[in-house]
C-alpha cells in the first residue's frame, strides 16, 4: 500500500509545516525523472497483479469467526522467506507487503508476468501457490480468505485476540475499531491520525441499510453494547471531537445530558450517524477492505497515457462486475461495493475544502476525496519518444517529435475533460517550464493540491536526482481509479506503468485470474485495434456511482461509447502487427470480418448512450456494438497462428467467466454473499448478519477457494 518508508513520522502539527517543502521537491523529483526517461521506448508489456487477503480465526465450538491480528506474524515469516531467497541470489515466486489492517496480507508475483499470451496461463497457478504459502504460515484454526470486507468488521468483539475501541484516544478515536487492528508500521497509524487531524474531525461514512422484510423503517441502529459501555465522562468529549458537522460545542453539551438508559439508538448518541444508514467512523472501514489491482508496463510514455485514458472508462464497468462488498459492520447494505466507503475513509478535506464554509484558511475548494475516480484524461500527449509502433517517424530527431501528435491523440478532445478540475497554478507553471505538456502538467498540479500526510524526519532532505520519495509521498496517497506511474529513479529496468484499481477481490483464485487476465487482454485489444473509448469524464463519474449500487449489473445502465472503432480503415500492420496473414487487414476487417458496418449516427461519431453491463461486455446487436468480450476474442483470433489451440481454449475460458457474469449466468460475489445470508437458517430477514451467519459464510468462502470453482453458479 503506497510508499513504505522507514523513519520517525512527524506529528501533524509539525508535518504540515513541511507540506510546501515536500510538494516543491516532489515536483523537482518528477521533472528529473521526466527529462531523463520521457524518450524511453520499446519496453515490453509486462504486468502483475496484487491480491489482498483477510486472515480469520474460527471458533468451531461456538460457531464464531474473528479477524486474526496474528496475521502480522505470518507476514513477517513470509517476508523473511522472501529475503532469504534474495540473499541467495534467487527470485522468490511471490512478494509480500503489509496492508492497512493487522489482519491483512498483500501478495504479488515475485517477478512480472511475461508479455506472451502463453505467459498469461501461469497467473492462476501463481495465485493458488500464493494462497497455499500464506496458509502454511498461519496458526491452527486460521484461514486466508479473498473476501472484500470482513462482514463483521467494527462489530463488538470482532478481533482475535480481543481488543477494545478507544473513542477518546488513539490514532482513529473510533467507536468501533481498536488501535490494535491497524498495522503497526509507522505509516498506517500516522496516516489514520493525520487524516483525522487535517480534516478537523473523524471521517463520517454512512451507507444505506438494505431494507429486508423484517427491517424496521425507519431503521435506527441500536447502540452496540461495546459502545454503550464507553458512556463515561470522557465520551462526550470524544463524540464532540469526532463530529464532522463543525458544531463540537453544541454536540458535547447535548451528549452530556444523555445516559445509558436514554440511548435508544446510535443516531441519538452520534450526530454523524444517519437513520436508515450503517455508520462508520474510521479509515479501517475502507482501507481494511481487500481489492484486486493490475499494473501494466507500457512500451513508452505515450502508450501509458493512452492506456490510462482508455482504461479509466472501463473502471466502473469492471467494478460492477467484480462487486463483492454487500455487508458492513454486521449489516446488509443497499450497496454492493466498497468504493464509497473507502473514499470516505480517507477523506481528509477540511470543512472549507468540502464547501461547507467559505474559503478562509484553506486554499482550494476540492470536489473529491483523495480516493476517487480520475479527474483528468491525459491523452497520449505529444510524441516525446516516437511511440513503439511508428516506423514512419523512426528517423525523425527526438527534439522534433514533440510537435507531432502521438498515435491515438486524434481521439482525445478537450470537451471530454469536462470536470473543471482544480489545480495549483504555480505547480502547473513549474511543470510547463520544466518541459511537461499542458495535460500532464494539469494532472500533477491537481494531485499536488493535497498535503503530504506522513512526513518522516529522516527523509526531509533528499537528493532530488536520486530519490523520488517526496514525489511518491503525494502520488501514492492519491488513490484514484487509475494511477499513472513514472519509472522510479532507483530501478532503471522499470518503464512507464499504469495501474487499474477499481476491482473488488473475488472469492476464488480462478475468478481473480479471470478478471486480471481479461483486463490484460483488453489492453492488448485496445492497442492492436487502436480503440477509442472516450466519453466525457462527468459520465464516467456517473458510472462510478451507478456501479456502486446493489446488483448494478442487472439494475443499472452505464454511459458508454456507441462506436469504439477509432479508425476502421487503419491497417493492422500500421499498428504493430507483424503477422503477414493479417497485417494487411483493416481494423474493421479484423474486428467484424467484413467491411465496416456500424449502427452509429455517422454525423456524430462521438455518440454515447446508456447500456447495460451485458450490452457493454457482450454486445448490442441492434446497433452493431460488438462488446468488449467479443473484441478480446477477435484479438485472440487474429493471433491464432502464434498461439496453440490449447492456449486459446484456456484464455477463452477466462473470458467466458467475465461474459457470463455480465449476462447474469454467473453471480457477482456480492449477489452470491447476499443469497447465502438470505438462505441461512439463522438469518431473521432483518438485515442483521450475526456471528453465526458470518462464521458459516466464511467457511463457505474458504470451501469455494479450496474447490477452485470456475464460477459462483454452484
Amino acid at each position: 500500500m503506497g510508499l513504505l518508508s522507514l523513519g520517525t513520522p512527524l506529528p501533524w502539527e509539525e508535518a504540515k509545516k513541511h507540506a510546501d517543502h515536500v510538494r516543491k521537491h516532489g515536483i523537482v523529483q518528477f521533472l528529473n525523472i521526466w527529462n531523463r526517461i520521457k524518450t524511453r521506448r520499446k519496453d515490453h508489456l509486462l504486468w502483475g497483479d496484487e491480491i489482498e487477503y483477510i486472515v480469520v480465526k474460527y471458533n468451531d465450538e461456538e460457531k464464531g469467526v474473528k479477524v486474526s491480528l496474528h496475521a502480522h506474524d505470518a507476514l513477517e515469516k513470509l517476508q523473511v522467506l522472501e529475503l532469504d531467497h534474495i540473499a541467495k541470489g534467487e527470485v522468490f515466486e511471490s512478494s509480500w507487503k503489509p496492508e492497512y489492517g493487522r489482519y491483512m496480507l498483500e501478495g504479488t508475483p515475485g517477478l512480472p508476468y511475461g508479455y506472451t499470451l502463453d505467459d498469461i496461463l501461469g497467473v492462476e497457478e501463481n495465485m493458488i501457490r500464493r494462497r497455499r504459502l500464506a496458509t502454511s504460515m498461519l496458526r491452527p484454526g486460521e484461514a486466508v480468505l479473498t473476501l472484500t470486507n470482513f462482514p463483521r468488521l467494527g462489530s463488538c468483539g470482532f478481533t482475535d485476540p480481543p481488543s477494545n475501541a478507544t473513542p477518546d484516544a488513539g490514532a482513529s478515536m473510533s467507536f468501533f475499531i481498536p488501535n490494535e487492528a491497524i498495522n503497526p508500521h509507522a505509516r498506517f497509524p500516522t496516516l489514520t491520525a493525520n487524516i483525522r487531524l487535517r480534516r478537523g474531525s473523524k471521517v463520517a461514512i454512512n451507507m444505506p441499510i438494505y431494507k429486508d422484510k423484517n427491517t424496521p423503517s425507519p431503521w435506527r441502529e441500536p447502540n452496540p453494547s461495546c459502545l454503550t459501555n464507553h458512556c463515561t465522562k470522557s465520551l462526550p468529549a470524544a463524540i464532540a471531537a469526532g463530529c464532522s458537522n463543525g458544531h463540537a460545542e453544541e454536540t458535547a453539551e447535548a451528549v452530556k445530558k444523555l445516559n445509558k438508559d436514554s440511548l435508544p439508538s446510535l443516531p441519538d448518541l452520534v450526530p454523524d450517524a444517519l437513520p436508515d444508514h450503517i455508520y462508520m467512523d474510521a479509515m479501517c472501514f475502507g482501507m481494511g477492505c481487500c481489492c484486486l489491482q493490475v499494473t501494466f508496463q507500457a512500451c513508452s510514455v505515450e502508450e501509458a497515457r493512452l492506456l490510462y485514458d482508455q482504461l479509466a472508462v472501463v473502471t466502473p464497468i469492471m467494478m460492477a462486475l467484480s462487486a463483492g462488498a454487500p455487508i458492513f459492520r454486521g449489516y446488509l447494505a443497499d450497496v454492493d461495493c466498497r468504493w464509497n466507503v473507502i473514499s470516505g475513509s480517507v477523506d481528509d478535506r477540511t470543512i472549507e475544502e468540502r464547501g461547507l464554509k467559505p474559503l478562509e484558511h484553506s486554499k482550494f475548494r476540492i470536489k473529491k476525496s483523495r480516493y476517487d475516480s480520475i479527474s483528468n484524461y491525459l491523452s497520449p500527449g505529444p510524441m516525446y519518444s516516437g511511440g513503439c509502433n511508428t516506423p514512419d517517424v523512426a528517423n525523425i530527431p527526438l527534439e522534433k517529435l514533440a510537435s507531432i501528435p502521438s498515435k491515438g491523440m486524434e481521439f482525445y478532445k478537450d470537451e471530454y475533460n469536462d470536470l473543471d478540475t482544480v489545480y495549483d497554478k504555480d505547480i502547473y507553471r513549474q511543470l510547463v517550464d520544466g518541459g511537461v505538456d499542458d495535460l500532464l502538467a494539469k494532472h500533477y498540479a491537481h494531485l499536488f493540491i493535497r498535503d503530504p500526510l506522513v512526513v518522516f524526519q529522516e527523509l526531509l532532505e533528499q537528493d532530488d536526482e536520486l530519490s523520488s520519495d517526496h514525489f511518491e509521498n503525494i502520488q501514492s496517497t492519491n488513490w484514484q481509479s487509475m494511477r499513472f506511474k513514472p519509472p522510479p529513479p532507483s530501478a532503471p529496468h522499470i518503464g512507464w506503468r499504469v495501474e487499474f484499481r477499481s476491482m473488488e477481490i473475488q472469492l476464488t483464485d480462478h475468478e481473480n485470474a479471470a478478471f486480471s487476465i481479461f483486463v490484460v487482454l483488453l489492453v492488448r485489444a485496445i492497442l492492436s485495434f487502436d480503440l477509442n473509448l472516450y466519453i466525457p469524464l462527468s459520465k464516467v463519474d456517473e458510472n462510478m456511482q451507478r456501479a456502486h449500487s446493489r446488483d448494478a449489473v442487472h439494475r443499472e445502465k452505464f454511459w458508454f461509447r456507441r462506436n469504439c472503432i477509432g479508425d476502421p480503415n487503419r491497417k493492422l500492420g500500421d499498428l504493430g502487427c507483424k503477422c503477414p496473414r493479417v497485417a494487411h487487414q483493416t481494423v474493421a476487417e479484423a474486428v467484424y470480418g467484413a467491411p465496416y458496418v456500424n449502427g452509429v449516427d455517422h454525423g456524430n461519431e462521438d455518440a454515447y448512450e446508456e447500456m447495460t453491463v451485458n450490452e457493454i461486455m457482450n454486445g448490442k446487436p441492434s446497433t452493431n456494438f460488438i462488446g468488449l468480450t467479443n473484441l478480446v476474442r477477435r484479438y485472440l483470433h487474429i493471433h491464432q497462428p502464434a498461439i496453440s489451440e490449447a492456449t486459446r481454449t484456456k484464455l477463452e475460458a477466462y473470458i467466458d467467466v467475465i461474459s457470463r457474469k455480465a449476462s447474469g449466468e454467473l453471480k457477482t460475489s456480492a449477489t452470491w454473499i447476499r443469497d447465502f445470508v438470505a438462505a441461512h437458517p439463522g438469518y431473521k430477514g432483518d438485515s442483521v448478519v450475526s456471528e453465526e451467519v458470518a462464521y458459516d459464510l466464511c467457511k463457505a468462502v474458504e470451501n469455494l477457494a479450496e474447490k477452485r470453482v470456475e464460477g459462483l453458479n454452484c
